[in-house]
């Protein structure tokens, strides 16, 4: 959604052709395939992290416009909530020394953020979400000022005719509602971006999709929202609920909520796209005069914006990009699972373990998504999203036929998908200390069985024992947070207890 956008209202007109121009952008996303237009494989990546903004009490603070005239870099931007920022990292070739380049990008530009922040007496915390935010910070009036976001919240609420209803139980219940989308900018991800050819497209993002439930066990950082401890990672019940345009009736029919893990593994990055137009009614019918047909007659890239801003309202965990850069169209696979944070050593362990895993499962002789059933995949992603790094796994046993049995996430990773990403690391060329030594993170956490979830709840507990309210304890914790995340040392490492 980093299209500019200005507000206002549609007609019946705008809509039909809109739908229209859909239907062409599709045909000629098919003619792009069919005569091999995509640019030839270059092995970039990027990476993309939503921050947020909090106090030296530990408390949000709604100071992204101020935060970021003053940070002044085009690599920072604003996010949905005024609590939000986003920072976005230049495409690297995947080979050498990347992860410590990006691990030194970050923390520079983090560091740099920081710095700016602290002016307006406000801090970075990369999170999946904060713990301190309630719920009335999370208001429409607390939006980001920027006209595409007040738009989308129009629509989005238009579309659902009612306000929003949170429901989320784990740990404890959290039930509320919402006559916005803000809750939504409660979840703050790290975006990973892999471009691709459209022949290796629909490998990658089965790929993805079967380790999805993986990055999450190993990765969650989001137990606590609006003052309750829910599942490890409470982001996609959130961003499934905050986004739903489904009425109750709507959603016992079977409609499918525009936040969607998916129902199938695909043959083709046209799978997606078609089932976008077929499944979800535009929510910004905002056309352009472009003609596709035409673009490609004359020998041009089409940048079909219609499917690029229709594409940008469905919320898939493993999102497929259409964009065109320098003239030459390609295809991304985008990654959208993981939270934010702790640290950048664990952002780049994540990373790391992201791409090794990946490249090594497309390589594969038989392939996971060959021996397991989606709907386990499915079933596997909202497991590890409740239990984290204690989840149990459906996963195909090495050698033994399509037999597949439940195993601990821990040591799923440990015993098998670790070789696999180093080896996946291998292939792309990364340096094999840089291999080492991120991969090693993953490995500690699994060891130690910690990591950013459950180093926040055991704090939290430690904390409430001591006999602070719960919001104080809450409140605590995220001091403690911010203060060990500054240090950049990975989440394993710190100590638990207490907050002070």
């Amino acid at each position: 959604m980093g299209e500019k956008i200005v507000a206002g209202g549609f007609a019946l007109s705008d809509r039909q052709r809109h739908r229209e121009k859909l239907r062409q952008c599709l045909d000629a996303f098919a003619r792009l395939l069919k005569e091999k237009r995509f640019e030839r494989p270059k092995n970039l990546m990027g990476l993309e992290i939503e921050l947020n903004l909090a106090g030296p009490d530990g408390m949000p603070r709604m100071l992204n416009d101020q935060v970021l005239e003053r940070i002044a870099s085009g690599d920072f931007q604003t996010e949905l909530g005024q609590c939000n920022l986003e920072v976005n990292i230049v495409p690297h070739r995947m080979h050498g020394r990347v992860l410590d380049q990006l691990s030194e990008e970050l923390r520079t530009g983090l560091a740099y953020a920081d710095r700016k922040a602290g002016e307006v007496a406000a801090g970075i915390v990369m999170i999946g979400i904060l713990p301190t935010l309630a719920a009335d910070d999370l208001v429409p009036a607390n939006l980001s000022r920027a006209d595409r976001y007040r738009l989308l919240n129009d629509e989005l609420l238009a579309a659902r005719g009612e306000d929003f209803t949170i429901d989320i139980a784990g740990v404890e219940r959290l039930t509320c509602t919402s006559a916005s989308i803000a809750p939504e900018a409660a979840c703050t991800s790290v975006q990973l971006h892999l471009q691709v050819t459209p022949r290796r497209f629909a490998d990658v993002w089965n790929a993805a999709q079967a380790v999805a439930a993986v990055q999450i066990a190993v990765g969650a950082n989001s137990p606590f929202l609006f003052g309750r401890e829910l599942w490890r990672e409470s982001r996609p019940p959130l961003f499934v609920q905050s986004t739903d345009t489904r009425s109750p009736e709507l959603s016992a029919q079977g409609v499918r909520p525009r936040t969607w893990f998916g129902e199938r593994w695909i043959d083709s990055a046209q799978d997606l796209f078609e089932e976008n137009l077929r499944y979800f009614p535009p929510l910004l019918p905002i056309s352009s005069d472009e003609d596709p047909m035409k673009v490609l007659d004359d020998g041009g890239a089409p940048h079909l914006s219609e499917l690029a801003l229709h594409n940008g309202t469905i919320y898939r965990w493993n999102r497929p990009v259409y964009a065109v850069s320098d003239g030459v169209p390609h295809l991304r696979v985008e990654n959208r699972v993981l939270p934010a944070g702790p640290t950048v050593a664990d952002v780049i362990a994540n990373t790391a373990f992201y791409y090794g895993l990946v490249r090594a499962l497309c390589e594969q002789p038989r392939p996971v998504w060959t021996r397991l059933p989606f709907a386990m995949a499915a079933e596997n992603f909202d497991v590890a999203c409740r239990d984290g790094i204690e989840a149990r796994l459906h996963w195909p046993r090495p050698g033994r036929g399509p037999s597949v049995a439940r195993t601990p996430a821990v040591r799923l990773v440990l015993e098998e998908l670790l070789p696999l990403a180093a080896a996946g690391l291998d292939a792309w060329g990364v340096e094999r200390t840089d291999r080492d030594r991120y991969l090693g993170v993953i490995a500690e956490r699994c060891r130690r069985r910690i990591n950013g979830a459950s180093w926040q709840s055991d704090t939290y507990h430690h904390t409430l024992a001591t006999g602070l309210a719960r919001e104080d304890a809450l409140a605590a914790m995220t001091r403690r947070y911010c203060t060990l995340m500054r240090t950049g040392e990975p989440v394993h490492t710190w100590p638990v207890g207490a907050a002070g």
